[in-house]
């Protein structure tokens, strides 16, 4: 075989892997429960249950149903918000944190198959909340999970049924109770660190096992390359991640990341709602996840960067979620939707700074 073809075949199952790590972190915790021996499995079930209790916190949003929605049957749509939250900036912005990583998963049932969008956290789009276009990853700092879920709706044009909301500290401290994750640095770091400390982590070139801190200045940083390559290696950090939570024999290490992921998330699914996911993370081989990017160009507006989207693309997208989701005959159309309102200012937003 030509090495040519070789390596793209390489590149192609490379891919795949990574699509499919990325889907089963949403239910790490799920799957380790799933598949930890039966004689503590039960013990690990409530303390997940406890945990996504103590995280649970619907949002009044519109909703584009038509009827209420039920995972252990119907397809649905989630939302992850990464949020660049840790103390100094709740110091700093209080409340009004940006989002800074956006992720539309749409969950087809039947098919037991799922399409994975990720949406460039500059994107210029329509904000409902404050009828004004701005970066979406100014929606969360406008009005939190509520506005962010209401202008990816009014983005995409479908249901935003869930949503999942981590920090940073969930992030870190996951590697932390795994003992770290063995990762490759691509190149010598200078980053700041969760707080905000100009420097405060310093890595070599390399393969190394990285703590929680040190794994996030490696997904964070993208000062020596593009925002794809930022993209590549948080899927390889995720990557690492999943495989050495499922390859641990620990019991209580097991508890300690149910933990850590509880303390540090936001969540309107109910723990029987996240129960319904394990079924598309042990189908295995059978699991089906296609992942889709927003094509778009780089703009300024008023001298303000913005990743313009290109319309055609979008409208591409659209009808791939929606016949996905088969959401054509159960959603309400845009002019029956009653408008949302909140009464959070934009100053913070407008005036914070984009470089993380």
């Amino acid at each position: 075989m030509p090495e040519f073809q070789r390596t793209q075949r390489m590149s192609q199952k490379k891919k795949k892997s990574r699509k499919k790590r990325i889907f089963l972190w949403i239910i790490v915790p799920l799957l380790i429960v799933a598949l930890g021996g039966a004689g503590y499995a039960t013990f690990l079930l409530k303390k997940a249950e406890s945990v996504v209790n103590k995280s649970y916190k619907p949002v009044n949003t519109v909703s584009k149903r038509k009827v209420t929605v039920d995972p252990n049957k119907d397809n649905i749509s989630i939302l992850l918000i990464g949020v660049d939250e840790s103390k100094s900036r709740q110091k700093q912005y209080g409340d009004a944190i940006r989002s800074d990583a956006l992720l539309v998963a749409t969950l087809n049932k039947k098919e037991k198959s799922v399409k994975l969008l990720s949406i460039p956290r500059d994107s210029y789009v329509y904000i409902p909340g404050k009828d004004k276009f701005d970066k979406i990853t100014h929606a969360h700092a406008f009005g939190g999970p509520k506005m962010t879920i209401e202008t990816v709706q009014e983005m995409l044009d479908i249901p935003i049924d869930y949503y999942v909301k981590v920090n940073f500290y969930a992030f870190i401290d996951v590697v932390n109770a795994l003992d770290g994750i063995d990762v490759e640095v691509p190149y010598a770091i200078s980053e700041q660190d969760s707080e905000d400390h100009h420097n405060a982590i310093r890595l070599k070139p390399g393969f190394q096992t990285l703590n929680g801190e040190q794994a996030l200045a490696l997904a964070r940083t993208r000062h020596k390359d593009t925002d794809i390559m930022r993209g590549m290696r948080q899927q390889e950090i995720i990557k690492a991640i999943v495989k050495k939570a499922l390859s641990i024999k620990s019991f209580s290490k097991h508890t300690d990341i149910i933990q850590a992921v509880g303390d540090n998330m936001q969540t309107n699914m109910s723990f029987n709602d996240m129960k319904s996911l394990i079924d598309y993370g042990l189908a295995g081989s059978g699991l089906t996840i296609d992942t889709l990017n927003l094509k778009g160009e780089d703009t300024y507006i008023k001298r303000v960067y913005y990743y313009k989207l290109d319309e055609e693309n979008l409208e591409e997208t659209k009808s791939i979620l929606k016949a996905h989701l088969g959401t054509d005959s159960t959603i309400i159309d845009k002019d029956t939707n009653s408008e949302s309102t909140d009464s959070e200012t934009d100053s913070t937003a407008d005036s914070s700074s984009d470089n993380n």
